[in-house]
């Protein structure tokens, strides 16, 4: 394979932003209002599906990954659908490494709040919507943790996405899969091309939700 050109640099580090923020979003989507519900409730089991989160936070990736190969592989499960070796299946992988990060976080974000902070609110007579706007603004800087941390799990991620997306030329190759393909090639110029594009975006974007963060506390 010849070294790595400048359309090849764009078009994958194109992909892995587009990838990144769809599992991001998804993440998000689904972490949130999850570690809303099991911050602010006490309920038969909370504290094992609590244990159940933080086991995922420690789950290696590359199992996440050898599960969602096997569920999309051809004589799995969702077979049917032809998406192994797809980004969805990619974006599945990413979630599921991400999303107990977001839960965890969220958790704590809402169990330290003070104990009359929901009685207070309520003592306003104000919609449903309000109140969980005015929750989200109250662990706002926990949120932007929980998004640093998925961010980074997601963005750094290879062995995952190594194995649900199977670094296609054109089509499922990201940054991570491509760096650790030139490097066993012996093309170390362009594996370290793609190693400061990553590193770069992930300082960026770090950079940025840090700058955020500590903004809120001022």
């Amino acid at each position: 394979m010849d070294p790595l050109d400048n359309l090849s640099l764009l078009a994958i580090t194109g992909r892995t932003l587009a990838l990144c923020t769809t599992s991001l979003i998804l993440a998000l989507g689904l972490g949130i209002p999850l570690g809303i519900w099991l911050g602010g409730r006490r309920f038969p089991g909370r504290r094992a599906l609590l244990g159940i989160v933080n086991s995922g936070m420690g789950a290696p990736p590359v199992v996440v990954g050898l599960l969602v190969a096997q569920l999309f592989y051809r004589n799995g499960p969702l077979g049917d659908l032809e998406l192994w070796y797809s980004t969805q299946a990619m974006v599945t992988a990413q979630v599921l490494i991400a999303l107990p990060l977001v839960v965890a976080l969220v958790v704590a974000a809402v169990a330290s709040l003070d104990e009359d902070w929901a009685l207070q609110v309520r003592t306003l007579g104000i919609s449903p919507l309000w109140r969980n706007w005015l929750l989200l603004r109250e662990i706002r800087l926990g949120l932007l943790a929980a998004v640093i941390a998925a961010l980074g799990g997601i963005l750094s991620e290879v062995g995952a996405v190594m194995q649900t997306g199977g670094n296609l030329e054109g089509e499922t190759r990201v940054l991570t899969t491509a760096i650790l393909m030139y490097t066993r090639m012996g093309l170390f110029e362009s594996a370290y091309a793609l190693a400061a594009v990553l590193l770069g975006l992930m300082l960026t974007l770090a950079g940025l939700l840090t700058w955020v963060q500590y903004g809120e506390k001022r």
